[in-house]
């Protein structure tokens, strides 16, 4: 068995888009990338529909999962034991989209925030004002929290918050996901947890970073008209254990056999002690 006090901690975020139809990709991934946690989002099955018994057998034996019909639900599978933890009351709509644990030492938050809908006015737009009442609830939790813990917060954030984390900035500055109400509310979140966007913190400003491909697109790879709505964010505790050489955004698990239209998103950390 790995032993979890000598070995980096392989952390990943993956918006999965439905874990049951796409277990064959899960389990692909975790034979070719050998990640210690995932944390999956859009898992769109009831809790006692997860197939925990796949994880086993890729060797993920321990899960924590958060499950709802429709487009929500959350879980985080890992090859070590999960302390599982409150998780912060940010939905008010009750969605399974919020989920807590402690991990090698390491508290992980994972996130599922909603994606607002088409329309960026919260008065014609219930799904958008939902949205900001959610990024308003992660400022209001977030600032609660001993930012001296190692702490992660990883998921499908559904905001691409710098200009080079959309492939146009201009054109998308009235489009969910990109509009300044949206990238400020997460940023003002972001500070209140105290937290650092790993991804930005590894990479210049000028470094186009995606982990989003509409299915819409003809052929997405081509076009690249991508955004970066899957984050992870650590304390500066958690920083101090990152390996800064291991960011990675998994390019090609968009691609293949039924994708989701998110990337998977990884880290290596170091276990707290």
């Amino acid at each position: 068995m790995q032993d979890m006090t000598q070995t980096p901690l392989k952390i990943v975020t993956w918006n999965i888009n439905s874990v049951r139809l796409r277990m064959p990709n899960v389990a692909a991934f975790i034979e070719a990338e050998s990640p210690d946690v995932i944390c999956l989002q859009e898992i769109k099955c009831l809790t006692d529909q997860f197939p925990a018994k796949d994880f086993r057998d890729a060797g993920l034996p321990h899960v924590q999962v958060l499950g709802q019909g429709g487009y929500h639900g959350v879980a985080i599978a890992s090859r070590f034991p999960i302390e599982p933890l409150d998780p912060m009351p940010l939905c008010r709509e009750a969605h399974a989209r919020v989920q807590a644990a402690r991990i090698a030492g390491i508290e992980i938050h994972n996130i599922y925030l909603p994606a607002g809908g088409d329309v960026p006015d919260p008065d014609t737009n219930d799904k958008f004002a939902h949205k900001l009442d959610f990024l308003a609830c992660m400022a209001r939790e977030l600032k609660t929290l001993d930012p001296s813990q190692p702490r992660i917060l990883v998921g499908d954030l559904n905001v691409a918050p710098h200009e080079n984390d959309v492939w146009s900035h201009k054109q998308l500055l009235k489009i969910v996901s990109h509009t300044p109400v949206e990238t400020e509310a997460l940023e003002t979140a972001r500070k209140a947890g105290a937290f650092t966007d790993i991804a930005r913190a590894l990479h210049t400003d000028e470094q186009k970073l995606y982990s989003w491909w509409s299915y819409r697109a003809k052929d997405w790879a081509a076009s690249n008209k991508g955004r970066r709505l899957d984050h992870i964010w650590a304390t500066d505790p958690a920083m101090d254990l990152l390996d800064r050489d291991s960011y990675e955004i998994h390019l090609p698990w968009r691609g293949g056999w039924k994708p989701s239209d998110h990337a998977p998103v990884s880290v290596k950390l170091r276990p707290a002690a």
